[in-house]
């Protein structure tokens, strides 16, 4: 006769406290790792280690993320990156920038996007430069002026990037006063001078804006428009582009174009 099988004796239940005490212990294990492995570390390197927890370990309020972009045509990486409070910032200029231009941004006229430049304001509308041109039109004056109250706000470093398409050059200005422009490296560079001079008129203070022409060699385009009279007005554009740097602090030793006196004494009349 087969002998029977002897059951397995009921095991006991494991104490509630026992299981606490092993997560406290696995937590307290990975802190001490945490402070070993970041002991050799300088300061940067700690908030770079850091940065993925914001929000979750109580050291931060929060971070942004960058939508994608040329990063590494950019000649950027990861310690170039604006710091967590420097992107809060710059989220906060985000939805300034969304709220002066969402009647523009709804027309389609005006795009406001982050990327690793920084906050940039496309100005895209058909109407805010004529073919060959680089005259400003009432409708991107009217731009101008919005874009004026929110850089004069923020008071940041930015930067006007001027373009245009690539046939644009062969096109006469319908303004006669206006001269030839020799390439489309000119006519972005007039058209994002054009804008700079505007907006200085307007109170921006000029030592916070920079110049830049990409020429038609950095065109834009909305999905579906390639090659369409759209897409033509798109390169007839100008971006701002708010810079993901600190806001200037003058010291007493800096007057208002930021020359330190002692350096302007040796600057020839």
């Amino acid at each position: 006769m087969a002998k029977k099988k002897e059951e397995c004796p009921t095991c006991q239940e494991i104490p509630i406290w026992l299981t606490t005490n092993a997560d406290m212990t696995n937590l307290l294990l990975t802190f001490f790792i945490m402070i070993v492995s970041t002991g050799k570390s300088i300061p940067k390197e700690i908030q770079l280690i850091l940065s993925p927890f914001a929000n979750n370990l109580g050291f931060f309020e929060g971070g942004q993320t960058l939508e994608k972009g040329r990063l590494e045509e950019m000649g950027m990486n990861l310690e170039t990156l604006p710091s967590q409070a420097t992107g809060r910032s710059l989220a906060k200029a985000k939805a300034q920038a969304r709220s002066i231009f969402q009647p523009e941004i709804q027309a389609k006229k005006v795009r406001v996007e982050e990327n690793e430049r920084g906050i940039v304001i496309s100005l895209v509308g058909a109407d805010y430069f004529e073919p060959g041109s680089a005259q400003l039109t009432p409708a991107i004056e009217e731009a101008l002026k919005k874009a004026s109250y929110l850089l004069k706000d923020l008071n940041r470093y930015s930067r006007i990037e001027g373009y245009a398409g690539s046939k644009e050059v062969e096109i006469e200005s319908p303004f006669k006063q206006e001269r030839k422009y020799i390439n489309s490296w000119d006519l972005a560079s007039a058209r994002s001078i054009q804008v700079v001079t505007f907006l200085q008129s307007l109170g921006v203070e000029p030592s916070l804006m920079q110049v830049v022409s990409y020429g038609s060699y950095r065109p834009l385009a909305y999905e579906g428009d390639l090659g369409t009279p759209e897409s033509e007005a798109h390169n007839r554009r100008v971006d701002i582009v708010i810079l993901p740097y600190k806001e200037p602090v003058k010291n007493k030793f800096e007057n208002k174009s930021r020359i330190p006196p002692s350096i302007e004494n040796l600057i020839p009349d």
